[in-house]
């Protein structure tokens, strides 16, 4: 497994193999061994499948707080989405800034969100399915979120008006908040 670092510290992009044949192809999408031999040493203990039935579609930018932060390993199995990060480490060079990349079923790549960042995706094409492993438990009292399209971010939303839940819509400005993970935390 190929893996690239990106532009905020600790995001990897994963590139797995894929071996085809007439009959398709083979991948191993996730493996412990190999995982550690690119310094990951992660347990994960859910995994989690989205489907979003159109295009336009976006969730996020979710969080949830310490002690419960979530480390994902993240892809889509059909579909493409724009997928996106924000650094909430404080003190982290990369605090405040968004980080974004295509995920899609033709490019098979993942992505490493250590734990310390928001995220999100908008989805690129109808019927979309994304999976995403955590390396800790949902927890409802520290699910959190920022807005979307809050100014500060600086992310370059590919749609104006996307489909959103009520909760995302609502979501506070991340200069409304205190910061989720001050230092030690992460």
């Amino acid at each position: 497994m190929k893996a690239t670092p990106l532009e905020l510290p600790g995001l990897l992009l994963l590139d797995p193999v894929r071996h085809g044949d007439a009959r398709g192809f083979f991948s191993e999408v996730w493996s412990r061994r190999a995982l550690a031999a690119i310094g990951l040493e992660i347990d994960f203990v859910q995994d989690n499948h989205a489907h979003s039935a159109e295009a336009g579609v976006l969730r996020g930018l979710h969080f949830q707080r310490p002690p419960s932060a979530q480390g994902k390993l993240i892809r889509v199995a059909r579909g493409a989405i724009l997928d996106v990060v924000v650094d909430l480490r404080q003190g982290s060079p990369g605090y405040g800034k968004a980080a974004t990349v295509e995920l899609s079923a033709a490019n098979w790549r993942q992505l490493w969100v250590p734990r310390g960042f928001a995220h999100g995706y908008l989805t690129l094409e109808p019927d979309t399915e994304v999976l995403y492993k955590t390396d800790a438990y949902y927890d409802r009292a520290a699910d959190a979120g920022i807005l979307w399209n809050d100014p500060a971010l600086g992310i370059d939303w590919p749609v104006a008006a996307p489909i959103l839940s009520e909760k995302d819509r609502a979501a506070p400005r991340l200069a409304d908040i205190p910061p989720p993970f001050p230092p030690g935390s992460w």
